[in-house]
């Protein structure tokens, strides 16, 4: 029979050959590959614009709330799969029925407020 710690022994040992396989991988990249650095290759360079003027970009904040936005409700959708299976099983009905109403209340909610903040305008 196995003691307590052998158990985390395997789990210590496989942890040390991923992490060599990562390392090794990463230091046979660093060997292979081809280093010719020109004052051209290490200008900033960000989305196809030429880094000119000031060193601060000028990003809109609107783009990450649209991004937030999406990003929830993805998260909403993933809620919503497992939800329907279990809506099926016998006994469940009811009680998650209500809980997906409290679940879709509160992303209505939110989508409420990002509309009356004016998040939802493209321009």
């Amino acid at each position: 029979m196995r003691t307590y710690f052998e158990s985390y022994a395997v789990l210590g040992a496989l942890l040390l050959v991923g992490g060599g396989i990562v390392a090794g991988g990463l230091a046979a990249n660093r060997l292979l590959r081809p280093n010719r650095p020109t004052a051209e290759k290490l200008t900033t360079y960000e989305c196809g614009v030429d880094p000119v003027g000031e060193n601060w970009a000028h990003s809109y904040v609107r783009y990450y709330v649209f991004s937030y936005l999406y990003v929830v409700f993805a998260v909403d959708a993933v809620f919503l799969f497992p939800w329907a299976t279990v809506f099926s099983a016998p006994g469940y009905g009811m009680t998650t029925l209500g809980e997906m109403f409290v679940f879709l209340g509160f992303l209505a909610a939110g989508l409420l407020y990002a509309g009356k903040k004016g998040v939802l305008s493209w321009v």
